[in-house]
C-alpha cells in the first residue's frame, strides 16, 4: 500500500463520521459502546455477567461469550441508530467486511431485464453480501431461526430482504464472519447475519428523525419508531411499530448522472440510445442496401433517394441518439411500515414459552426513461413485436409499400428495424407492493441430568413474503400489430398509429389504445420446525465437554406469476413465464466442544471443537458438512484460534425452476464486421451461421438478448473455507487509567466455493461458436435473416468455482471516565487479498481476478483495502461521534477506467439534558460532511457509479428527537 493510503487509513482511525458509534468485535451481549444511552438500553436486557454461559452466534453450545472460535461483529442499538440510515441493509453494507447488495440506490425494475439467476430485479428490496459471495450465500437469521426469502414480483429469489424486518424491533445484530453450514445449514458459506429482537422493555420508547440531502432538498426521509414494553416477573410483552418514508433523488438532479457517461455533456460523449423520439429505421431502398434514418415530424420520402433534401427524412448520427439518463432514479422512493409483537411467558422456574410475530408491508417504486418500442426482425424482443408488419394502408405509412417482416404468409422482407422513444407516455414506472408476515413460537427449558444441567428448545416458523408490481408505459403487442396494420382491419377501439411522425405525432387516442397496465406478482413460504438440545457430558481435563445436537425439517415453495398479456408473449417490455416450485429438506446435526487443557503453563486453555450437519433435499439428495476448531490462550489476555469448514448452498426455487428469462447485455457481435479486418477463420464461421457474405451486417444495438432458465438439475455449490485469528486484550491496561478497554483483533480468511451456479457467459457462448464454430455453442446463438443476433440461450450450471482471501483487522479502545468525559477509538479494516473466478472460456477455462477492480454492470466494485475509524465522545448530557470510510481505487475491468479511493466523513452530535431526567435525546447529524461525490463508472449499469459501494452523491443531513416515558 503507498503511503498516501496508509496516511488515509491512520485518519480514518480518528477520522470524521456521525454515522456509528463503536462495533465491538467478538464479545456478543458484552459489548460495550461506551454511550450512556447504550446503558439505557442495557437496562432493559437480562444482565449477562463475564464467564455466564450464553448461545452466541456460530455456535448451539452455551459458552463464556468472551471465549469465541469465529469472528463475530456485534451491531448494538446504538450504533444502528447512530447511523442516521433508516435501512439495517445499508447499515450492514458499511462493514468493511461487506461486498454490497441490493439498496434503495439500484432502480433496476426490468429495464435491463431479470438477471440469469431466477431472483428476477429485486427492486425495492435490500439485501446482505458478505465476502463479495453475493447474497445467496450469505444466511439471515431472526433469533437464531431462518427468516423467509424476499420478492418483488420479478422472480424468485434465493435471498433475504432485509427492509422486511422493523428497525425498531431490532436489540442487536451479531455478524459471523466465517461459514456456518454445519451449524445452521445452507447458505451460510460467506458468514451469518443474526438479528436479535427486543425481549424485553421497561415502558414507552419513540423517535423520530428527518433527513434529506441538503445542497439539492431532496432526498427527503422520515423514520419514525414506537415501542411498548412491560410485564411482571414470569410475563414479559413487546410491541411497536416503525415508519420509515423515503423520497426519490433523480439522476436528472446529479451531475455525475445526467448523461449516461460519466461527466458527460451531450450524447456525443457517448451511450446514449439509438431509440429516439424522431425515429430510427432500418428498410431497404431501391438497391436493397440497408439505410438508417432518421424522419422528422411530417416525413416525405423518396424511395428512389432516401436521404433526398426535400424530405424529412437524413442519416442517423450520434446526435440523433435519445439521453436515457435523466428519467432515473439515483435513490428510489420507499415507503414500509411495519408492526412486531413479543411474548414471553415463564412456566414453572425452568421452562419458557416465546412467540413473536413481525409484519411488514412495503410501497417503493422505480422509474425508466419511457419505452424504447422496437418493432422488425432485428428488433430482439423474441416477441410478436419482432413480426410485425405496417401496411401500406396505414394513414401515417410514408413508404408507398408495406413494410413487410417476412415470415409464413407474408412478402419477403424488405425492413429490419424501426425504433421510436415513446416519449408521448410518459417514463416507465413500475411500483411495487409487498407484504411480509413472519411467525414463531418457542419453547425452551432446562433440566438436570447426573448433576448437569441440559438446556432444550423447540421451534416452529412461518414465513410468506407476497408481493405485487404495477407497471405503467407497457404496450401491448397485439393490439399495436392491429393499429399497424391494414385500416381496414382496425376497427372498433383501435385507432391507427403513427410510428413514423416523430415527438407528438402519437395521439392519446393512439396510446390508451395501445398500452396496457402490466400487474405481476410472487410469493414464497417458509415454514420450518426445529429441536435442539445441549449441555455437557463430562470432564476433560480443560472442563466439561460441551455437546449440542438437533433436528431441522424445513419446506419451502415459490411462484412468480407474470401478467397474462406478458405470457401470451404480447407485451414490449421483458418477456417472462410464471414459475412456480418447492422443496423440503430434513437435517440433523452435532456439535463438540472439548476443553482439552486450561490453567497450565502456556495453555490457559486449549479447547477442540467439531461440528457435523446432514442433510436430505427432496430435490437433489443428501448432503453432509464438517467444521473443525482450535482455539489456544497461551496466556489470559492472548486467544489465538483456527478453524477449517465445509459448506454448501442448495440451489434455490428459481434457480432449479425459472423459466426462461431476457436480460439485455451489452455485447460486441464478432460477426458485425464480416467483410472487414477480421480473421478469415471467423468470417468463414460467421457466413456458416447465416450472416451474409457481403459484409452488409452491422450490429445495430449494442444490447443483446441472452436468455437464461432454470435447471432441475443442479447440485449444490459446495465451499471450503480457513479462518485463523488472535484477539488481544490486554488486562493490564484495564484500571491503569490509560483505558477502560483495548482490544485488538486479526483475522485471516480462505474461502473456496466450487459448482458454483452461473451459465455459461453470453460471451463464451458467441466467442465459441464464432471462433471454432463450435456446434453446441453455435446452438445456443439465433440469428434474423440479416446476420443479427436475435438471441443467446444457456442453462444455469455448477460450472464455476470462486477464491477468496482476505484480512480483517480489529482495534477497540475506551478511556475511563473522567472530568473530561470518556473518549473511545474503534476501527475495522478489510484487506482484499485474493478474489478470483474461474468461468468458462472460448477454449477451456479461464480465471478472473477481481482485486483492485471495479466488475460493472451487475456493478461491483472489489477494493483492495476498506477501513472505517470512529473516534467518539460522551460527557455528562452530551454525546459527539466522528467517523470516516475509506474505500481504495479500483480500475473497471471493461475498459481500464481507474476510479479513485473515496473518504467519506460523518459527523453526530447528542444532547441528553438531566434536568429533563435524560428521557428525551435531540441528535444533529450530517452524513459525507464534505460532500464527496463517487468516482465514476462507465461500465456500471445505471447512473455512472456503483451503488453497491459508494454513497448517493450530497451532503446528507438530518435530525432524531429520542423519547422514553
Amino acid at each position: 500500500m503507498s503511503k498516501i493510503n496508509w496516511f488515509r487509513a491512520g485518519v480514518a482511525v480518528s477520522a470524521i463520521l456521525a454515522a456509528s458509534a463503536p462495533l465491538a468485535p467478538a464479545y456478543a451481549q458484552a459489548a460495550a459502546t461506551g454511550s450512556d444511552a447504550a446503558s439505557d438500553e442495557a437496562a432493559d436486557q437480562p444482565t449477562v455477567a463475564a464467564g455466564d454461559a450464553i448461545v452466541v452466534t456460530g455456535s448451539r453450545i452455551r459458552r463464556d461469550p468472551l471465549d469465541q472460535d469465529a469472528p463475530i461483529v456485534v451491531l448494538d442499538r446504538t450504533a444502528i441508530e447512530n447511523t442516521g440510515l433508516s435501512s439495517i441493509a445499508d447499515v450492514l453494507q458499511r462493514l468493511p467486511s461487506s461486498g454490497g447488495g441490493l439498496n434503495s440506490k439500484f432502480n433496476n425494475s426490468g429495464n435491463f431485464g431479470n438477471p440469469p439467476d431466477g431472483g428476477g430485479v429485486g427492486a425495492g428490496a435490500a439485501e446482505i453480501d458478505l465476502r463479495y459471495l453475493s447474497s445467496r450465500r450469505t444466511l439471515v437469521l431472526v433469533d437464531g431461526l431462518r427468516f423467509v426469502n424476499g420478492a418483488s414480483a420479478s422472480g424468485i429469489p434465493a435471498a433475504t430482504d432485509l427492509n422486511a424486518m422493523p428497525i425498531e424491533m431490532i436489540d442487536h445484530i451479531e455478524v459471523l464472519q466465517d461459514g456456518a453450514s454445519p451449524i445452521y445449514g445452507s447458505d451460510a458459506i460467506a458468514g451469518v447475519v443474526n438479528i436479535i429482537t427486543r425481549e424485553r422493555q421497561e415502558g414507552f420508547r419513540a423517535s423520530f428523525q428527518y433527513g434529506q440531502y441538503l445542497k439539492y432538498n431532496d432526498g427527503r426521509t422520515i423514520d419514525a419508531n414506537l415501542s411498548w414494553g412491560g410485564g411482571t416477573e414470569t410475563t414479559r410483552v413487546v410491541i411497536g411499530a416503525s415508519y420509515v418514508d423515503q423520497r426519490s433523488v433523480s439522476s436528472g438532479d446529479r451531475s455525475i448522472s445526467l448523461f449516461p457517461e460519466p461527466g458527460g455533456t451531450s450524447c456525443l460523449d457517448g451511450g446514449c440510445s439509438s431509440g429516439t423520439p424522431l425515429g430510427r429505421f432500418l428498410v431497404l431502398d431501391q438497391n436493397l442496401t440497408l439505410r438508417a434514418p432518421v424522419i422528422g415530424r411530417n416525413p416525405v420520402y423518396n424511395p428512389l433517394n432516401p436521404t433526398d433534401p426535400a424530405s424529412d427524412f437524413k442519416e442517423f448520427t450520434t446526435a440523433d441518439r435519445f439521453n436515457f439518463a435523466p428519467y432515473n432514479f439515483v435513490q428510489s422512493p420507499s415507503q414500509r411500515f411495519g408492526v412486531f409483537g413479543s411474548f414471553l411467558q415463564d412456566i414453572g422456574s425452568s421452562t419458557h414459552f416465546r412467540t413473536k410475530v413481525i409484519y411488514t408491508h412495503r410501497e417503493s417504486a422505480n422509474q425508466a426513461a419511457p419505452l424504447p418500442l422496437f418493432v422488425g426482425p432485428d428488433a430482439g424482443n423474441g416477441n410478436l413485436l419482432d413480426r410485425i408488419s405496417i401496411d401500406a394502408t396505414n394513414p401515417f405509412n410514408p413508404f408507398g409499400v408495406t413494410l413487410s417482416a417476412g415470415g409464413a404468409g407474408n412478402p419477403a422482407a424488405n425492413y429490419n428495424f424501426i425504433g421510436r422513444r415513446f416519449v408521448e407516455n410518459g417514463a416507465r414506472r413500475y411500483y411495487q407492493d409487498v407484504d411480509t408476515i413472519y411467525a414463531t413460537a418457542s419453547l425452551d427449558g432446562s433440566f438436570a441430568l447426573g448433576g448437569r444441567t441440559f438446556y432444550w428448545d423447540v421451534n416452529g416458523v412461518y414465513g410468506h413474503n407476497d408481493a405485487h408490481q404495477t407497471f405503467l408505459g407497457n404496450v401491448n403487442a397485439q393490439k399495436l400489430a392491429q393499429a399497424l396494420g391494414p385500416v381496414a382491419l382496425c376497427t372498433g377501439a383501435c385507432v391507427p398509429f403513427n410510428i413514423f411522425g416523430g415527438v407528438g405525432s402519437i395521439t392519446p387516442e393512439m396510446i390508451d389504445y395501445v398500452t396496457f397496465t402490466e400487474r405481476a406478482k410472487s410469493d414464497q413460504d417458509l415454514r420450518d420446525v426445529s429441536a435442539n438440545l445441549t449441555g455437557s457430558l463430562f470432564d476433560l481435563p480443560g472442563g466439561p465437554l460441551g455437546i449440542a445436537v438437533g433436528y431441522e425439517h424445513r419446506d419451502q415453495r415459490g411462484s412468480f406469476d407474470p401478467d397474462p398479456i406478458v405470457t401470451a408473449g404480447f407485451g414490449s417490455d421483458i418477456p417472462a413465464q410464471p414459475s412456480s416450485g418447492r422443496f423440503n429438506v430434513d437435517e440433523i446435526y452435532g456439535e463438540l466442544r472439548a476443553p482439552l487443557l486450561a490453567d497450565q503453563p502456556f495453555f490457559r486453555q486449549l479447547d477442540a471443537s467439531f461440528a457435523a450437519r446432514l442433510s436430505n433435499y427432496s430435490t437433489f439428495g443428501s448432503e453432509t458438512t464438517l467444521k473443525a476448531g482450535l482455539n489456544w490462550k497461551p496466556v489470559e489476555d492472548l486467544l489465538l484460534r483456527g478453524s477449517w469448514g465445509q459448506g454448501f448452498r442448495a440451489p434455490g426455487i428459481g434457480e432449479l425452476f425459472g423459466t426462461p428469462s431476457r436480460f439485455d447485455q451489452e455485447l460486441v457481435d464478432p460477426c458485425s464486421a464480416v467483410g472487414g479486418a477480421i480473421p478469415a477463420g471467423v468470417r468463414a464461421n460467421c457466413i456458416i451461421q447465416g450472416v451474409p457474405a457481403d459484409g452488409s451486417y452491422v450490429q445495430a444495438n449494442p444490447q443483446l438478448s441472452v436468455i437464461t432458465g432454470g435447471n432441475p438439475n443442479l447440485q449444490p455449490e459446495k465451499s471450503k473455507s480457513w479462518i485463523f485469528g488472535a484477539v488481544y486484550s490486554p488486562s493490564w491496561v484495564r484500571g491503569s487509567g490509560f483505558a477502560s478497554r483495548l482490544d485488538l483483533e486479526a483475522n485471516y480468511y480462505d474461502i473456496n466455493v466450487d459448482g458454483a451456479i452461473q451459465p455459461i457467459g453470453a460471451d463464451v457462448l458467441l466467442g465459441r461458436c464464432t471462433d471454432t464454430n463450435d456446434a453446441f455453442s453455435c446452438a445456443s446463438v439465433s440469428r434474423t435473416a440479416s446476420g443479427a443476433i436475435s438471441q443467446i440461450r444457456g442453462l444455469l450450471q455448477n460450472i464455476g468455482s470462486i477464491k477468496t482471501r482476505g484480512i480483517d483487522l480489529i482495534a477497540n479502545y475506551r478511556t475511563p471516565q473522567s472530568s473530561a468525559g470518556s473518549f473511545g477509538l474503534y476501527w475495522s479494516s478489510n484487506f482484499l487479498l485474493e478474489f478470483s473466478e474461474e468461468v468458462p472460456a472460448t477454449v477451456g477455462f479461464t480465471k478472473i481476478e477481481r482485486k483492485g477492480t471495479e466488475r460493472g454492470s451487475p456493478d461491483q466494485a472489489y477494493p483492495k483495502f476498506k477501513s472505517t475509524g470512529t473516534f467518539d465522545w460522551t460527557k455528562d448530557a452530551f454525546m459527539l461521534s466522528v467517523t470516516g470510510r475509506y474505500i481504495s481505487a479500483v480500475t473497471e475491468s471493461q475498459n481500464g477506467n481507474r476510479m479513485g479511493s473515496r473518504f467519506y466523513t460523518d459527523f453526530r452530535l447528542g444532547l441528553s439534558p438531566g434536568f429533563l431526567q435524560e428521557r428525551f435525546t435531540l441528535s444533529l447529524g450530517v452524513n459525507n460532511l464534505f460532500d464527496k461525490d463517487p468516482p465514476g463508472c462507465s461500465s456500471c449499469g445505471l447512473n455512472n457509479f456503483d451503488p453497491t459501494t459508494y454513497d448517493v452523491p450530497g451532503r446528507y443531513g438530518y435530525v432524531e428527537l429520542k423519547a422514553k416515558f
